[in-house]
């Protein structure tokens, strides 16, 4: 099978959340393998950080400063990218995050739920993927093609304790990925695709001290994890990138509306 397939070389890929630790590793790789990186986020020292990095590398990089739940900073860079770069070929939609007030830890039970954290996490998971997208789709019916990547989580498809903002905002993230694929293959030709990656557990400053203690050890949650995942390891931010060249690339041309789960076999383990 010819490596042109998998090619990325001079294709246009917009990534939101790039500045993060699986972001981060994401966006060297596709530029790398020579794509144009259009980094869109918020923290404008982030954002120049990560362009620097990849440009510096001999890499093609592009930043641009939006909140991805506020549609008049996203249509003020839409106008920026169209005048520079004319069109998109690809869109991963990868800003996402949780926090304290939507978990509801061992201590807690559902009353305590803080409704206004419920809210931000939901809007910065759902909304920060459904409102790039429907502001930069126009960038990809110029071309009358499109690729657009979600990212999920485990969380969305095997619900589990504690974290019940994110997982409800991720599950909305499958049922999303599924409903556009169809809406957009059905209007607009099948030269549009929607398709997400479902991470399984991988350490990340949102979830380090969650799954680790302070010496590296694992927490009893880590712990549970480990054993419920066949290959007995968290996953390491490179495990991604196969999944996210394939379908990134024209080898996945008559994939859509799919979930494609880098778990470990998380997701086959029933627990005996």
């Amino acid at each position: 099978m010819s490596n042109f397939l998998f090619s990325l070389k001079g294709k246009k890929i917009a990534f939101s959340g790039a500045t993060g630790v699986l972001g981060k590793t994401m966006s060297l790789h596709l530029a790398k393998e020579g794509a144009d990186l259009i980094v869109i986020g918020r923290t404008k020292s982030k954002v120049n950080e990560l362009v620097t990095d990849i440009n510096s590398s001999g890499g093609k990089a592009w930043g641009y400063y939006a909140d991805v739940t506020d549609e008049e900073s996203l249509n003020e860079i839409a106008n920026q990218i169209t005048s520079e770069h004319g069109y998109l070929d690809v869109l991963i939609n990868a800003a996402g995050g949780n926090m304290p007030g939507a978990v509801i830890t061992p201590g807690q039970s559902f009353l305590d739920l803080d409704t206004d954290s419920l809210k931000k996490v939901m809007d910065l998971n759902y909304l920060g993927t459904v409102l790039p997208t429907k502001i930069l789709l126009p960038l990809m019916l110029k071309k009358n093609k499109g690729n657009i990547l979600n990212i999920s989580s485990m969380a969305a498809s095997r619900p589990m304790t504690r974290v019940l903002g994110y997982a409800s905002a991720k599950a909305a993230i499958d049922n999303f990925t599924k409903f556009l694929s169809v809406e957009l293959c059905s209007k607009h030709g099948a030269g549009f695709r929607v398709n997400a990656i479902a991470p399984g557990f991988f350490l990340t400053e949102q979830n380090r001290t969650l799954l680790t203690e302070s010496d590296g050890s694992l927490t009893q949650r880590g712990n549970q994890i480990k054993t419920h995942t066949p290959m007995d390891r968290f996953g390491k931010p490179e495990d991604l990138l196969g999944a996210l060249q394939w379908l990134c690339s024209d080898a996945s041309e008559f994939v859509t509306g799919t979930i494609v789960p880098v778990d470990g076999g998380f997701s086959a383990y029933s627990g005996v």
